[in-house]
């Protein structure tokens, strides 16, 4: 089988790259499971856009700070000036965000916003309704419920992919190949991301002597319910916060301003800090409390979250539910230039929470991640429509390597409580160095080639951690 594109994902990223490249063009969606099990579709808060070109300057300057110094200034001045157009392409093309009664498009603020910039969709569902409207605008074949275990590299060109699907090993030769896989979430024991993003191309990357880049910026939402036995945790959504709740201790008592003025509205990093700093520190629980909002709103503005919680016995908005941080977005990931190229590999790109493009720095600001998939997506295929690639020659055979080994299960749960123990909110030298030298002994067992590509991401972390000795946005270290 050979292909002009081969796009490993199908969240926003993945999605709108094909939805750029036209019919002509023989193009195959690869997807690990069903097409809607992945981050896009869990998003909840919506789509960050410049509100107007007036705008664009102060969209840009919330990112940078956000990010602490560490943007790449040239990549978030192309975010911000294509945000526009992404949006207005969306609307034409038949997507309806929610609007007031007189037909406006409604805005709404997030943390570290400095104005009303977000557009939502479906109340709290814009990453469902986003999710669901490309699938069904998207004009390309879906291969499901297969895994990408091999890229097909030769003379720094890449040929295709490797994947295990209906039980068989296969080649898939392409012409260009779309990372657009995501994060890294089920490293983690507490997370939010859908079960199928695990950084299994991270690892790819890294026995191909790809470049990953910011690895050690990894983003933990503040207010998260975890006190439920599914792998992926509840997110209650960044708007709820800023739209007017209040995270509150036992006593209804807002701590948060003991640590930074902004109160609820600080970035990410300085909120889950200090949810989790407080816990420790006095032994009391953490509640977000929603019931300053009108019932009726509530049900209206986030029906997705009202039934949820609902279903877990909780009654929005007037009781409180208690909240943790947990793993949500990887900031760091596979290095890339500004249209989505892999520096030093023609033919691959990467798109989306998987690449790094220096958009967001040591913290991501709320609800640019859906921008960057769109934005990013667009300038991918822009960048395929116009750089010809001349097929590969070379033969593949599939690999032998097993996929997993009996005791492989035990070690990934073990890998996720030690990564959450050590290499999330808070980090030590110590625990970063013990970690590090467990993960490299596990390398060294008997494992399946599944988990040793976790693995490797694993130790890309750690290792990128370790070597920022000071603390900046999401990385913090005593």
């Amino acid at each position: 089988m050979r292909y002009d594109v081969v796009i490993i994902g199908s969240g926003v990223a993945g999605l709108y790259t094909a939805l750029a490249l036209p019919k002509t063009l023989k193009v195959l969606i690869i997807n690990k499971s069903y097409p809607w099990e992945c981050n896009t579709y869990y998003a909840q808060g919506g789509v960050t856009t410049a509100y107007d070109n007036e705008d664009i300057a102060l969209h840009i300057q919330d990112t940078l700070n956000a990010g602490a110094g560490m943007c790449n200034e040239d990549a978030v001045a192309l975010l911000s000036q294509n945000s526009q157009g992404v949006i207005r392409d969306l609307i034409e093309r038949g997507f309806s965000f929610d609007k007031d009664h007189e037909g406006h498009l409604l805005y709404t603020k997030e943390a570290a916003h400095s104005r009303s910039r977000i557009l939502h969709a479906g109340g709290d569902a814009t990453g469902r309704h986003l999710h669901f409207f490309l699938l069904n605008q998207n004009p390309h074949p879906m291969l499901s419920d297969a895994s990408v275990i091999d890229l097909l590299i030769e003379n720094n060109q890449c040929c295709g992919v490797e994947v295990i699907a209906e039980g068989k090993r296969k080649i898939i030769l392409a012409n260009n190949v779309v990372i657009a896989s995501g994060g890294v979430g089920s490293l983690y024991e507490y997370h939010t991301n859908a079960s199928t993003i695990s950084g299994d191309i991270h690892g790819i990357c890294i026995e191909k002597g790809i470049a990953l880049e910011s690895m050690e910026m990894m983003q933990f939402h503040p207010t998260v319910f975890v006190a439920n036995n599914w792998a992926r945790k509840q997110l209650l959504s960044e708007a709820l916060r800023g739209e007017g709740a209040h995270v509150v201790d036992d006593n209804g008592y807002r701590f948060l301003f003991e640590y930074d003025s902004r109160g609820e509205l600080a970035s990410r990093d300085i909120v889950s800090r200090a949810i989790f700093d407080y816990k420790q520190r006095t032994g009391k629980q953490v509640y977000l409390s929603c019931e300053h909002f009108e019932s009726e709103y509530f049900k209206e503005r986030f029906p997705n979250i009202y039934k949820s919680l609902n279903d877990l016995g909780f009654q929005l908005p007037k009781e409180r539910v208690p909240i943790s941080p947990a793993f949500h977005y990887a900031i760091g990931g596979i290095k890339t230039n500004l249209d989505g190229s892999v520096p030093g590999v023609t033919g691959l790109y990467c798109v989306g929470e998987a690449a790094s493009t220096g958009v967001h720095g040591a913290n991501r600001l709320a609800s640019n991640s859906l921008l960057e998939g769109l934005v990013y997506g667009q300038k991918a295929a822009e960048s395929i429509l116009v750089n010809s690639v001349r097929p590969c020659e070379k033969v593949f055979e599939v690999t032998q390597e097993p996929l997993e080994e009996i005791s492989d299960k035990e070690k990934k749960d073990f890998l996720r409580r030690i990564m959450w123990e050590n290499v999330s909110i808070k980090r030590t030298v110590e625990g970063l160095h013990h970690t590090k030298g467990v993960i490299e002994a596990m390398l060294h067992e008997k494992c399946g080639r599944l988990l040793k590509l976790r693995l490797l991401t694993a130790h890309a972390i750690v290792e990128s951690a370790e070597k920022r000795t000071e603390s900046i946005g999401v990385h913090y270290i005593t």
